[in-house]
C-alpha cells in the first residue's frame, strides 16, 4: 500500500498543494514552521479521521477559510482508490470515496492504513492513560474498521449515562428519592458496548507484547524487557481478565453494581474502558517515571513498530510516517531505526535538515519552505 497523490486545499498553511508520491522513501526537508508536518498530518488524517497534533478540527483549516479539503489517492495491489475529506469545523465533515459520497466519514476508514511516529508519541510512555487508550483504539480501528462504530456507540452511551448520573447526584446527596430504573437500562448499554471494546483491547495487548519486546531490543541495542499489562477499571487488581465478551460483561456488571454508590455521589461513570490503562513496564519497574529519555523513546518507537507489524500481517504494508523524530534520537538509535524500516513499502520522513536523516532513508526529497513544496 502506498499514497500516490496528495492534494490539499486550505489545509493548515496550504492554500493549495499537489504532490505526486512514489513507493519507497520520501523525505520532506525544511526549517521548522514551514509546513513539513502539515503534509504528513494530512495523510494521517485520511487514515484515522484525526490529527496526531490537535484534538479538534478547527486548527486544520487555513486561517480565513471556511473549510479544508484533503484528497488522497491510495494504491493497494491492483486497486486504486481516491479518498476526499471535507473538514467543516462546527459542522459535519463530509467524505467521498471514488467520487461517491459516503453516508458517514468513518466509511472510508481502512482504505488507507498508516503508522505515524512523532515527538508527541513520547506521551505513550510518559503521558496520561488517555494517550495509551487512544493508541490501542486507533490500532483496533485500523485493523477492523467496524470497531469505529463500537467505539462511537460506547462514547454516546457514556455521555448519556454521565448526564443521568449528574442529574441524579444532586437528589442522591440530599437523600431524596432517586429513580434508578433508567440508570439500570444505561448500565446494560454501557456493558454491551464496553465489553466488546474491552475484549478487543485485551486481545490486542496480548498480540503487541512479544512484538514490542522484540522491537525494543533491536532499537535499544540491549536486552530490555518491556512488559505490557492492560489494567481494567472493572477489576484493577486482576492479574488476568477473561478473554470472552460474555464473561467480561459479567465482570463489568458486578463492578458497576459495586460502584453505584460512589458514582451517584460523584455524578460520573467510574467503570468502563474510558477509565482503563495500558500499563507499560521495563523489567520490573513502571516505564513512566523510571525509564530514561532514551529508553522512553525506544519504548514508544517499539510500540509503533509493533503496530506496523500487526497491520502488515493482516495484509498490505501500511504507510510508515516518521515525523521529525530523528533529531530526537542518538546516532545509534537513528541507525537501528533506519535499518529496521528501510524495507517498508512506503516511508514518509520529515526533518529540519538533511543531516538528521540516515543515509539508508534519503530517497526522493521534497524541499518545504515558505508554504511551498518542491521536488529536488
Amino acid at each position: 500500500m502506498y499514497v500516490s497523490h496528495l492534494q490539499l486545499a486550505d489545509f493548515r498553511s496550504y492554500e493549495s498543494a499537489l504532490l505526486e508520491l512514489d513507493p519507497g522513501v520520501t523525505t520532506f526537508v525544511g526549517p521548522n514552521g514551514q509546513g513539513k508536518t502539515n503534509l504528513v498530518e494530512a495523510i494521517g488524517y485520511v487514515a484515522t479521521l484525526g490529527s496526531h497534533r490537535v484534538a479538534a478540527d478547527a486548527p486544520l483549516v487555513r486561517r480565513g477559510a471556511e473549510r479544508a479539503v484533503v484528497r488522497c489517492a491510495v494504491v493497494s495491489g491492483e486497486r486504486r482508490s481516491v479518498v476526499e475529506l471535507e473538514i467543516n469545523p462546527g459542522k459535519a465533515n463530509r467524505a467521498r470515496l471514488n467520487r461517491s459520497p459516503a453516508t458517514r466519514p468513518r466509511e472510508v476508514l481502512g482504505v488507507l492504513r498508516t503508522v505515524l511516529f512523532a515527538p508527541e508519541d513520547l506521551a505513550l510512555v510518559k503521558g496520561d492513560p488517555g494517550d495509551r487508550r487512544r493508541f490501542l483504539d486507533e490500532l483496533l480501528v485500523a485493523r477492523a474498521p467496524r470497531l469505529a462504530a463500537v467505539r462511537s456507540d460506547y462514547e454516546r452511551v457514556l455521555k448519556q449515562r454521565n448526564a443521568l448520573l449528574k442529574s441524579a447526584s444532586a437528589r442522591y446527596l440530599k437523600r431524596q428519592d432517586v429513580d434508578l430504573s433508567t440508570l439500570d437500562v444505561w448500565d446494560g448499554h454501557l456493558v454491551a458496548a464496553g465489553a466488546e471494546l474491552l475484549a478487543a483491547r485485551l486481545a490486542l495487548t496480548a498480540e503487541l507484547q512479544p512484538l514490542t519486546a522484540k522491537a525494543y531490543a533491536e532499537l535499544a541495542g540491549a536486552d530490555g524487557a518491556p512488559v505490557l499489562r492492560y489494567r481494567s477499571s472493572a477489576d484493577p487488581d486482576a492479574a488476568e481478565l477473561p478473554a470472552d465478551r460474555e464473561r467480561l460483561a459479567e465482570v463489568m456488571r458486578a463492578a458497576l453494581a459495586e460502584a453505584r454508590h460512589q458514582e451517584l455521589q460523584r455524578g460520573v461513570s467510574l467503570v468502563g474502558p474510558h477509565r482503563d490503562d495500558l500499563v507499560l513496564a521495563l523489567d520490573d519497574l513502571p516505564a513512566k517515571g523510571y525509564a530514561s529519555q532514551g529508553e522512553s523513546w525506544s519504548y514508544a518507537l517499539a510500540l509503533r513498530l509493533s503496530a506496523y507489524e500487526l497491520l502488515r500481517a493482516d495484509g498490505d504494508d501500511p504507510v510508515l510516517i516518521l515525523d521529525d523524530v530523528f533529531s530526537e534520537l542518538d546516532a545509534a538509535r537513528r541507525r537501528r531505526l533506519a535499518e529496521h524500516v528501510a524495507h517498508c513499502e512506503q516511508v514518509l520522513v520529515s526533518a529540519a535538515v538533511p543531516e538528521d536523516i540516515p543515509e539508508e532513508l534519503r530517497g526522493v526529497r521534497y524541499r518545504v519552505r515558505e508554504g511551498g513544496v518542491e521536488r529536488d
